[in-house]
Formats: structure tokens, C-alpha cells, sequence
């Protein structure tokens, strides 16, 4: 089911600097827009709403649609390839699409294999994507880190242990898979950060925090990482509460940098919206009048 607006609610594209300050660069309460990608030229955001791919242009703050077809109706889970010409989707029927940047024919990447496939990572070669899989559509069971080829074929589990885990997404240099996991509590919920190698190797927690921590997103050079802070006791990634929008140095996860308080949750920050010069991230609040 698509996601609509609350009565009074609007969607707001934030752009906040790694230096602490943010611009608002687009709303509306037409279109709920989520999950911004930064393009490799540095002058959109592609971002989904209302089952499409959007396109805001930061020059002229104008909203256009990517025109694709052969395609279902979108989520929020989509990542630019390296080229910066294509992006890859994840669809409501629960499978993964290819398609150019500039709209067209899609491809499904993925095989009826009996699981949801939930996109969140491309390496950096562009020869691989990263995805959570949740067997048969049912979200009371937990995800699962799987890698695929980035033009389909055989699915490859990384074990990261039994807890629901989300957002993996490979480190700028191709070594890492940074996620969001409940791998280490038996609590219900409480996400926290970790990263594993891609070989499954050195399975890590990065912060230990009394928050749930979502979708860590490493900018391009590394050295820094956004992500999302919902309160304690969040089960899930659910839209609509009071969060925290964190930058860290990736050499010290406990020291947040900035952070921007924000009504929002969902949609805010699911995939990576660094620009390509590491100097900024998008992020989306959905505040209520």
C-alpha cells in the first residue's frame, strides 16, 4: 500500500552540511516524497513518492518524474549505480529493478525464490548489490543480509547472526557491509549500527546506544557517516516520531558531530544521500502543521 500524508502533514527535502548548518531546498503536500539519492554530477536528488521515481533538480527546485515502465509501484529502497547513468529499485511486488536514470524500460533482476528482496547496497564496481531478504513476504520473520550479481543470478547469504537486520550498503572502498541490526539483544527491537566484511568476516558493532539506530550511510570519501536515531524502545522503522538525523566521523561512532531534530522516521533517510563530494546529505522530515 502506498503511503499518504496525515491531514496537515507536508514532506520537507532538507540539505544539511557536514559543518552543522541545512537548507530546505524543496516541499509539498502533493507528492510524499522519501528517501533521497544524490546524482553523480552533484545538481538532483532522486527520491519515490506515490509509487514513481522523481527527480528534484537543486538549480531550479523544481520536481519532475523519471518516466518508468515495466515496473510496479516503487518503495523507498533504490541506489544509483557507479556510473551515475542508471539506479537500481526495489518494487512492491518485493523484487529488484534496473533502469536508467533518464526513465525506460526496467529490468527485474531478481528470481521468484520465495523471498521479499528489500535493495540497499551497490560496490563500488557496480558488479554486485546488497539486499535484505525477508522469506515469503513475512515481516514477522527477520531479514536477512544477501548479496546478488548486479545483473541477477544466485542469491549469497552474509551471516550477521539471528536479529532482523536492514540498510546494508557497501563501504566506499568495497571491504564493508554497514547495517543496522537487533543481532545483539534479545529485546525487541533496538537496532544498532555494526558492519561485517563482505566474506562475512569481522562481524562488528560500531556504538552500543540506549536509542534504535537505522541506515548508517558512509559518505563517498569515507571519513564521515549519517544516520537515523529513533527513541528507545522503537520496534522497526515506522514513520511519523520525533528522530534524530546524526553525523559521525567513521573513526568515532560515540561522538556525534551534528545532529538535526526532525518529525519524520520513514522515508528519511532509507538509502545513501551523501553528494559526491562528501560535503553533504539529503534527508526528508514530515512535519505536521
Amino acid at each position: 500500500m502506498l503511503r499518504t500524508f496525515r491531514p496537515g502533514q507536508r514532506c520537507e527535502v532538507w540539505i544539511a552540511s557536514v559543518t552543522g548548518e541545512r537548507e530546505l531546498v524543496f516541499t509539498s503536500n502533493d507528492v510524499l516524497l522519501e528517501a533521497p539519492n544524490w546524482t553523480l554530477d552533484g545538481r538532483s536528488l532522486v527520491l519515490n513518492g506515490d509509487g514513481a521515481l522523481w527527480r528534484v533538480d537543486l538549480g531550479s527546485r523544481t520536481l519532475s518524474q523519471v518516466p518508468l515502465t515495466g515496473i510496479p509501484d516503487l518503495n523507498n529502497d533504490h541506489v544509483l549505480a557507479p556510473d551515475g547513468n542508471n539506479i537500481f529499485l526495489s518494487a512492491n511486488d518485493g523484487h529488484i529493478y534496473r533502469a536508467a536514470l533518464s526513465g525506460g524500460r526496467a529490468t527485474r533482476l531478481t528470481e521468484d525464490d520465495g523471498s521479499f528482496h528489500f535493495l540497499h547496497g551497490v560496490s563500488p564496481d557496480g558488479k554486485e548489490l546488497a539486499y535484505v531478504g525477508i522469506e515469503s513476504g513475512d515481516f514477522t520473520q527477520p531479514g536477512r543480509l544477501m548479496t546478488i550479481p548486479s545483473d541477477g543470478g544466485a542469491s549469497s547469504r552474509v551471516d550477521v547472526g539471528g536479529g532482523h537486520c536492514d540498510g546494508p550498503e557497501y563501504s566506499p572502498d568495497g571491504q564493508w557491509l554497514y547495517l543496522n541490526t537487533e543481532s545483539f539483544t534479545s529485546r525487541p527491537g533496538h537496532a544498532q549500527l555494526a558492519r561485517v566484511r563482505v566474506d562475512g568476516s569481522g562481524f562488528e558493532r560500531l556504538l552500543e546506544s540506549a536509542t534504535v539506530d537505522w541506515f548508517p550511510h558512509l559518505s563517498p570519501d569515507g571519513e564521515l557517516a549519517s544516520y537515523i536515531r529513533f527513541p528507545g524502545g522503537t520496534e522497526g522503522h515506522p514513520a511519523d516520531l520525533p528522530v534524530d538525523v546524526v553525523l559521525v566521523s567513521t573513526g568515532d561512532w560515540t561522538a556525534p558531530l551534528h545532529a538535526w531534530p526532525l518529525f519524520g522516521g520513514q522515508g528519511t533517510l532509507n538509502v545513501n544521500s551523501w553528494s559526491p563530494d562528501s560535503t553533504r546529505f539529503a534527508y526528508v522530515a514530515y512535519p505536521v502543521s
